[in-house]
């Protein structure tokens, strides 16, 4: 009688993606999307001029700190509230809606931030006109980012960062 040896192998275990990967992916993700609507945004309300870089990065890091920590914490809330409200929905039309209230959300918020940081507070009728501008000309740029990336990378980037 031949004793047959069997040999098992160890359970393969897919390692986790280092945290240090995840943040770089997000902060990735804020340096392209944030740092092009806001440098739209700064054009918007000041023009190029010789301070216009000095300008963007102050708007970018003042919403860096700000608007797009809140606007990443508000995504997963509305996705969970889409994914709960409209269970029958396919993910990409549930995804596309998502995206279409960030956008117009995260647009005001880095609007208002940008026009804070080149205008000040000394006339809100101003701030208010400065922010309507730098709204209405990035809207159109925000919502193509955004419909873009909810159905192609939001997934992708989800499944990254559950890894």
């Amino acid at each position: 009688m031949h004793s047959q040896t069997v040999t098992t192998l160890p359970m393969l275990n897919p390692k986790k993606t280092p945290l240090a990967y995840k943040i770089l992916v997000v902060m990735a993700m804020m340096i392209l999307m944030g740092g092009s609507l806001i440098g739209l945004m700064t054009y918007i309300n000041i023009g190029f001029s010789e301070t216009f870089f000095n300008d963007w990065l102050t708007s970018f890091l003042l919403a860096a700190v700000t608007v797009m920590p809140a606007g990443f914490i508000l995504m997963a809330v509305l996705t969970q509230i889409v994914e709960k409200w409209l269970p029958d929905t396919s993910e990409k039309k549930r995804n596309i809606i998502v995206g279409l209230f960030m956008a117009f959300t995260m647009e005001s918020a880095m609007a208002l931030s940008t026009s804070i940081n080149n205008m000040g507070f000394n006339s809100y009728s101003a701030l208010f006109s400065h922010w309507l501008d730098a709204l209405l000309a990035a809207l159109p740029l925000g919502l193509t980012l955004m419909v873009i990336t909810s159905l192609t990378i939001k997934p992708k980037i989800e499944r990254f960062l559950k890894s």
